[in-house]
């Protein structure tokens, strides 16, 4: 939260002044404003004057007269900047702030309230510029002063805050450099490689295939990758994927959606039988299990057709009946096809990863040393080749980077912050000659891995709130994301899923090849079982190979019906110091889509409790403990806004109980009273009162025992 004494002074200067370029600015070096023109790079100390003489005919300006108060004009009295004075604190000390007067609405000014180099912060500077004009400002602080209220906007992030992650010094990754020619066949394979799942799922088993499932699939697969692609699986060790094999069994022989009406059990129940019963017939099955499926099939079809009388609560104890005789032999007919899915969609990703890293290669390793340096960003040991050339323009307030025909798009506020990652981070292109290309390359690889329907993939890249960022970082030192991306990090320091691309701006690379001595770290990964497990593996071994200061503040969704191995195992750890529980619809998310969705859109209310474990090793606990105070400003910083809606949710668990699947509605069209996690597990995002209630109370493993 921003506080009025360390605010830029924030007067208005005259619309004549605005036009003519000026704005007023805040020097940290000399602690006062000073005046710079985006047109003629001019910096002064005292306040401009116009119309006084002209450049051009008089550049001296032996014919102005004096300016306001006996001072002279540019040339006598206005004195100009020195260029020691304007030597910033330097490209990581400033933050951005945006003001706008609105007593007076034409003659508000917005300015930045530090400068960096003058040319390198212009545009930035008029990205934000007119940001804040097309769009009014985001919820932030109103600051009264003499005649005129001034609102500082919000930002989505905070870039100053160094980094306390330590890691031992290693050498540059060998991941080839990013080229749009090869992201965009990248991009044309995965969509390629969706189709061809979308279309055996149709053709094999008759179903569409699970919604997510497939972005599921690349995150399983990436855990146990060991191939060179940075997105399509290719070295994978079983080839038989469990995620995609226990969702598509999960719709087999149909999807079950959640059932609100006796109407809509009744048809599902019915449903169900006449699937099961027409899949024994036409698949290789055993006469047992032939026999089995059709006497209970028929029985049911029976029952629907002679009891007219039954409640919801009776159709969905059928079903379940139903699905326990049926469903084992259903899978075991289902098991060789479904398999036959898994295994080819692999084979041919495995296919798409060697004919783009051999086009790779054609377009374009000391040992680890034990030295202990702060974190920085993956280096790449090839140097990239020439780029060609991308196409920017703006619509409104969202920049559109085109190449050969392919479009993508991120809103300016985001344009800007890649921008300043880019600068901090990135160390062969001073000169920002690649850096177009390179974000076409972000834009379009995040695009493709979480697809292009609506609101697909968002879930994945949810982040956490801006207030509980800010707790973190001042209750408990907290600098470092373990899961994030560079459109969706609020640090400037955070590992990500690209190495390859993502590295440029910021990342450290993947978590899970990320090995930290000391720090303290955010990890709130995306809800994917395999993924959360393999976590729950890494950090336990850091934090018993550390004799440093570490310390793992974790959030996951309390999913207890059934609950996750990592839950459990988190929960069961040695290295587990306290563990809060914060309720479902009282906490919110950052929507994964915020570098594209309206700013109304920013949160959403989740759907499932989230638990917050404190992973610590004894360095860590002693430097960063989970103490009453600390914990009671996070719950704070936790509570939503009123006006934030509960329109979407985030995935829950692949495997779910008899007709609790939800039915996939479109965001816009599930009444806010229902919401439910999409392909997700409703005993999970909807707990009942009793839940809710246990769930508010925090627990340590103290606790934990003593209760037992």
């Amino acid at each position: 939260c921003l506080s009025v004494s360390n605010m830029p002074v924030c007067l208005s200067l005259t619309y004549e002044l605005v036009q003519a370029g000026w704005s007023k600015c805040w020097s940290r070096r000399e602690n006062r404003p000073y005046y710079f023109n985006r047109f003629t790079n001019q910096s002064l100390w005292e306040v401009p004057v116009l119309g006084q003489h002209d450049v051009i005919s008089d550049p001296l300006g032996l014919n102005a007269a004096p300016a306001e108060g006996g001072e002279g004009n540019l040339g006598n009295g206005q004195r100009k900047r020195r260029s020691s004075e304007e030597q910033g604190a330097g490209p990581n000390s400033f933050k951005r702030f945006f003001c706008k007067n609105l007593c007076h609405p034409p003659s508000f000014s917005i300015f930045s309230c530090c400068p960096s180099s003058r040319l390198n912060s212009l545009l930035l500077f008029c990205s934000c510029f007119f940001y804040v004009f097309c769009h009014s400002p985001l919820p932030g602080l109103l600051v009264k002063g003499e005649n005129k209220i001034c609102l500082v906007s919000r930002i989505y992030w905070d870039l100053d805050i160094q980094t306390n992650a330590v890691i031992r010094e290693r050498p540059p990754a060998n991941h080839l450099p990013p080229h749009p020619e090869i992201e965009l066949q990248r991009a044309q394979l995965v969509t390629k490689l969706r189709q061809h799942y979308h279309e055996l799922c149709h053709q094999r088993e008759g179903i569409d295939p699970p919604r997510e499932s497939f972005n599921r699939w690349l995150l399983e697969r990436k855990v146990i990758d060991k191939g060179h692609d940075p997105l399509l699986p290719s070295d994978c060790d079983p080839v038989i994927s469990p995620s995609m094999f226990r969702e598509v069994m999960n719709d087999i022989p149909i999807r079950l959606s959640r059932i609100k009406y006796k109407e809509e059990a009744r048809k599902l129940l019915f449903k169900y039988a006449e699937a099961a019963k027409k899949m024994i017939d036409s698949r290789n099955a055993s006469p047992e299990s032939r026999k089995v499926v059709k006497w209970n099939a028929e029985d049911t079809m029976s029952w629907l057709r002679r009891d007219h009388s039954a409640s919801k609560e009776d159709y969905m104890d059928r079903l379940e009946h139903l699905r326990q005789q049926c469903g084992p032999h259903v899978t075991a007919v289902a098991k060789d096809s479904v398999e036959g899915i898994c295994s080819k969609i692999y084979q041919l990703s495995a296919e798409y990863s060697r004919r783009l890293r051999q086009t790779h290669l054609n377009a374009c390793a000391s040992p680890p040393q034990s030295r202990l340096v702060y974190c920085y960003p993956v280096r790449l040991a090839l140097p990239s080749p020439p780029l060609p050339r991308v196409e920017l323009h703006f619509e409104n307030d969202v920049a559109c980077l085109r190449f050969r025909g392919e479009m993508v798009k991120v809103n300016r506020g985001h344009f800007s912050k890649l921008e300043l990652l880019y600068r901090y981070s990135c160390i062969d292109d001073p000169r920002f000659e690649k850096f177009l290309s390179r974000v076409w390359c972000l834009l379009k690889r995040y695009q493709v891995m979480f697809g292009s329907g609506a609101n697909e993939g968002t879930g994945l890249q949810g982040a956490l709130p801006v207030t509980v960022f800010e707790a973190l970082n001042r209750q408990f030192g907290v600098s470092f994301e373990c899961f994030a991306s560079p459109l969706n990090c609020y640090f400037k320091q955070f590992s990500s899923a690209f190495p390859d691309i993502d590295g440029f701006f910021g990342s450290r690379g993947p978590f899970l090849s990320f090995c930290p001595v000391s720090g303290s770290f955010e990890a709130n990964p995306p809800f994917c079982e395999e993924l959360m497990d393999a976590m729950v593996t890494h950090f336990e071994e850091l934090l018993g190979q550390s004799s440093e200061p570490l310390s793992f503040i974790v959030f996951v969704p309390e999913w207890r019906d059934p609950v996750t191995p990592a839950l459990t195992r988190m929960e069961g750890s040695r290295f587990l110091r306290h563990q809060l529980s914060v309720p479902a619809y009282e906490h919110e998310y950052r929507s994964g889509s915020q570098h594209l969705c309206k700013r109304d859109e920013m949160y959403y209310r989740a759907v499932h409790g989230t638990a917050v474990l404190f992973l610590q090793n004894d360095a860590g606990f002693a430097k960063w403990a989970p103490t009453p105070e600390r914990l009671a400003e996070l719950t704070a910083a936790y509570r939503p806004s009123p006006s934030t809606p509960s329109t979407l949710s985030s995935p829950g668990p692949a495997h779910t109980a008899p007709g609790e699947r939800d039915s996939t509605p479109k965001a816009a069209d599930r009444p806010q009273s229902a919401v439910m996690s999409p392909g997700g597990h409703d005993n999970n995002n909807n707990s009942n009162s009793n839940s809710n209630s246990s769930s508010n109370s925090s627990s340590s493993p103290g606790d934990k025992m003593a209760a037992v």
